[in-house]
């Protein structure tokens, strides 16, 4: 009896860290776990590390939009008369801090006594504006601002505005497949191992919703939920369980006639305990790699929803909503502006594939060097 509660838990250690070399031996996978990783500590910093912190990357310059990479503008901060707000470094890193002072772009300025003039920027060639003054004690001077993804039409720093977007990317594909991975888990565990009228419910239910589009379910589960993130979320997620249920459906199918299952029942055990701690952890492997799909899918579901603007709403920017806002400009001297999110969004599906891909390999017992 002891050789048999001590065996499972030997080879199945064993199978997990021969996974692990193996997929240490694959480069594709290592080199997509390498770049997601990076994304990932890209968005969590999040403001830590843009250029533009307020909430959202929203600070707009009206005078700058459609700039090129690399433009440069002297910044004016003119402090405002509510006193500055203190906050700490993780409420910053999530949520993004207000400016206390208004920011301003000047095209010249000059400082002669105690005032400081200054002019508005303008384009080169245009009438210059009014010429404007500030008292210059304690005042600190323009500081030079570099914009190196450019600006979009509202005057917003495009690399602040990628960077935040990716939050949203990474949002959803966590979010989506744990909800699918908690509802395609549950009904697919409970279909394939009592079988029967619960067996032939959950199929029945599981066909119908196969048989709906999965774009167009999306978008009436939007529509039930409303525009939000949030609901972007949990509209994502319940329309990416069934891949998931079926394949447990099967596994554990398969599993409920294994001899441990039996040994199982004679020690015993409730069923619950037999699927969740003895049936279950074998099917993880199969659930990982359609896991890292799922992720992929989830991740264009929601640039397509963003695009047709059911996603989420602005100021939250996310990479299909960059499209949807840039697109027209494909044809003139900005097409980058619906095209960097474009590749963005292509090389992070790429790379949950190409990862999925790696750990099936890795996880799959049959193959050999």
């Amino acid at each position: 009896m002891s050789l048999f509660r001590k065996s499972p838990q030997f080879i199945s250690v064993s199978l997990s860290r021969l996974a692990w070399v193996r997929f240490l031996h694959e480069p594709l996978g290592i080199g997509s776990l390498i770049f997601i990783g990076m994304i990932c500590v890209t968005a969590i910093l999040g403001y830590l590390i843009t250029p533009d912190k307020t909430p959202f990357a929203n600070q707009q310059f009206l005078e700058l939009g459609l700039k090129k990479p690399g433009f440069k503008v002297d910044i004016l901060y003119i402090p405002g008369t509510d006193p500055p707000q203190h906050t700490g470094w993780l409420h910053r890193m999530l949520m993004g801090e207000k400016n206390s002072a208004t920011p301003v772009p000047v095209g010249s300025y000059r400082v002669y006594r105690d005032t400081l003039y200054y002019r508005i920027y303008s384009e080169p060639g245009s009438v210059l504006p009014a010429e404007s003054r500030i008292a210059a004690k304690g005042l600190i001077l323009p500081r030079t601002k570099t914009f190196w993804l450019g600006t979009d039409r509202f005057g917003r720093d495009y690399l602040s505005q990628l960077i935040i977007g990716a939050r949203i990317s990474l949002s959803v594909g966590f979010i989506s497949v744990f909800i699918s991975l908690l509802i395609g888990i549950s009904l697919g565990a409970i279909a394939g191992y009592f079988r029967g009228l619960a067996d032939n419910l959950i199929m029945w239910f599981i066909n119908v919703v196969w048989s709906i589009p999965t774009l167009l379910l999306v978008i009436a589960i939007t529509f039930a939920l409303g525009k939000g993130f949030w609901q972007v979320f949990v509209a994502v997620g319940l329309t990416m369980w069934v891949d998931v249920a079926r394949m447990v459906r099967g596994q554990v199918m398969g599993l409920r006639e294994k001899e441990f299952v039996e040994a199982g029942h004679a020690l015993g055990f409730s069923d619950s305990r037999i699927i969740i701690r003895h049936i279950l952890p074998n099917v993880m492997a199969a659930v990982i790699v359609i896991s890292a799909a799922n992720f992929a899918s989830a991740i264009l579901l929601e640039a397509g929803l963003s695009f047709l603007g059911l996603g989420v709403q602005p100021p939250v920017p996310s990479w299909g909503s960059m499209i949807k806002e840039n697109y027209g400009y494909i044809i003139l001297d900005y097409a980058y502006l619906a095209i960097l999110p474009g590749i963005a969004i292509m090389l992070l599906v790429l790379a949950f594939m190409l990862m999925g891909n790696s750990l099936r390999d890795a996880l799959d017992v049959k193959t050999r060097e």
